[in-house]
């Protein structure tokens, strides 16, 4: 599979290259090259700062150093041992030098269990059970092993039966599989439970999506957290509603209240719609079925009315369930993330001003100065979040007013300055609401681990496979974002090393942050 992709990945670079020449020959322009913004970098407040003052790998190394802490002490040892030495007559004995090793054992163990068993006067056969650790004819720390290996360091099942098979194990690919996405409900509890816990106590939520295969069809695997956790979310179509229901969870109820009331006028619905849809105020419909008949019933069936109207059912589910409530969903500007308190992306907005084409010497100047004046403005905020007052709010939002509504001369830089400008309640959200990123980087990140996973494994084949993944790739994304080892918390929850980690969604109610007054 891999040199598949490596040899497919050449291929694709000559063609380009192929394409490239053509177009030299032909005098036609080629692809334009646009470099990433840098913007985020570029105005990081740490960005330029004396030796020792940042955050990078290699300064904090500086800093353990400066502290007389070496790397090794943190690590538990297993046995000491005093090398054996003969010193010279008249030498003096000063103490140890410590030279520490460390070394990873991997070995096979199989248990053999007698069991016996008798035969009673009716000739029934009654066989010893087994001891309550053991369910099937492979232990937990090989669950444990192959969960961390396949969803945390991506390891695929073809490679995972190799491995195995060089250490000495029998196992077949089935029987992996198996093990891999089968007998997991606990994990999909504690996933549900985890990303209810955190759209219940979110102040805001970063969101992303990108491409899943499932089933031989393309879906759409949704991302969604904070910096307390992260849920993933594989659904079949990319709209507002799968969005919305995607939020929902496993609740599956429709539910008409004040929320779907708001959401309905948020989105501009008819006064024919809304009366239709209010007429049955303070009503609940389980699932899915009673709701389109309840819609049939009521003539709602145009379908634009029943998407609007079933949008607004679910987010009145939301408001009932407590989730969600006020947070802030901060997204790239994807019409199905701009739902409820949305905020945009500055790193996303400065691109429509970062990929403008530019001909003349005067076009790439008003490009140039321009996009210094949003680093600038981007800055400033970041430091604003740090420290918000009355004063500066007032400062940025007129700043805002004056970068964004400069006249350049230059037809398509006015016209995207305009657009960026009609958003700005969404880009200066952070002046009401400081704890806000101003960036979906977290999301951005996050994502590619779903994308990294479909380039190497391709897609699930089984609803038990997609459900896996989703589930593992949110609590291992969530264990990371507590300072907690995947590799202890699944330990733990095999019944490995037990009462070692607390329930991940009590450890995000802690970490909650309370609404200002």
């Amino acid at each position: 599979m891999i040199r598949l992709l490596e040899a497919n990945a050449k291929l694709e670079a000559a063609v380009a290259a192929q394409a490239e020449e053509i177009a030299r020959l032909k005098n036609l322009k080629g692809r334009p090259q646009i470099k990433p913004s840098g913007m985020e970098k570029g105005t990081d407040p740490g960005a330029g700062a004396a030796p020792g003052e940042g955050t990078t790998k290699k300064q904090r190394r500086r800093r353990q150093r400066k502290l007389g802490q070496p790397k090794s002490a943190r690590l538990i040892v297993d046995d000491d041992h005093v090398v054996p030495f003969t010193p010279e007559p008249g030498w003096r004995f000063k103490g140890y030098k410590l030279y520490t090793v460390q070394d990873l054992v991997i070995e096979v163990r199989v248990t053999r269990y007698w069991r016996p068993f008798y035969l009673t006067p009716e000739g029934k056969v009654v066989v010893a059970p087994l001891p309550e650790e053991v369910n099937g004819h492979f232990g937990a720390n090989l669950l444990r092993y192959l969960l961390s290996q396949h969803y945390q360091c991506r390891v695929t099942m073809p490679l995972l039966r190799q491995q195995l098979g060089d250490f000495g194990m029998l196992i077949s690919a089935g029987q992996i599989s198996n093990l891999l996405t089968k007998g997991h409900d606990d994990f999909h509890a504690e996933k549900a439970a985890v990303k209810r816990a955190g759209l219940e106590t979110a102040r805001w939520i970063s969101v992303d999506d990108t491409t899943a295969r499932h089933l031989g069809c393309n879906g759409i695997i949704t991302q969604i957290g904070d910096d307390r956790f992260t849920s993933f979310d594989t659904v079949e179509h990319k709209n507002r509603l799968m969005f919305l229901m995607t939020l929902r969870g496993e609740f599956k109820d429709y539910v008409i209240n004040d929320a779907a009331l708001v959401y309905l006028h948020e989105q501009d619905a008819s006064a024919a719609l809304i009366d239709l849809v209010m007429a049955h105020e303070g009503k609940a419909f389980a699932d899915e079925d009673a709701w389109t008949d309840h819609l049939i019933a009521t003539g709602i069936t145009a379908p634009k009315a029943v998407r609007l109207a079933s949008e607004a059912a679910v987010a009145g589910s939301l408001d009932h369930h407590g989730l969600v409530k006020d947070a802030v969903i901060v997204s790239d500007g994807a019409g199905q993330f701009n739902v409820f308190l949305h905020a945009l992306c500055w790193i996303h907005a400065e691109r429509l001003i970062n990929r403008l084409i530019t001909v003349t010497d005067a076009q790439r100047a008003a490009v140039g100065l321009v996009r210094l004046l949003i680093w600038w403005l981007y800055r400033d905020l970041k430091l604003y979040r740090s420290s918000p007052s009355a004063q500066a709010k007032a400062s940025l939002r007129a700043r805002f007013d004056r970068v964004f509504g400069r006249t350049t001369g230059f037809a398509d830089l006015d016209d995207a300055l305009t657009r960026l400008k009609e958003r700005k309640a969404e880009l200066l959200v952070v002046l009401d609401r400081p704890e806000v990123p101003l960036n979906t980087n977290g999301s951005e990140q996050e994502i590619r681990d779903p994308v990294t996973i479909r380039k190497i494994s391709g897609g699930t084949r089984s609803e038990d496979g997609r459900q896996c993944r989703d589930t593992f790739l949110s609590l291992k994304k969530t264990c990371q974002k507590n300072a907690i080892s995947f590799w202890t918390y699944l330990g733990d929850r095999l019944g490995i090393a037990a009462n070692t980690v607390a329930r991940l969604p009590d450890i995000i109610r802690r970490r909650a942050v309370p609404a200002a007054a």
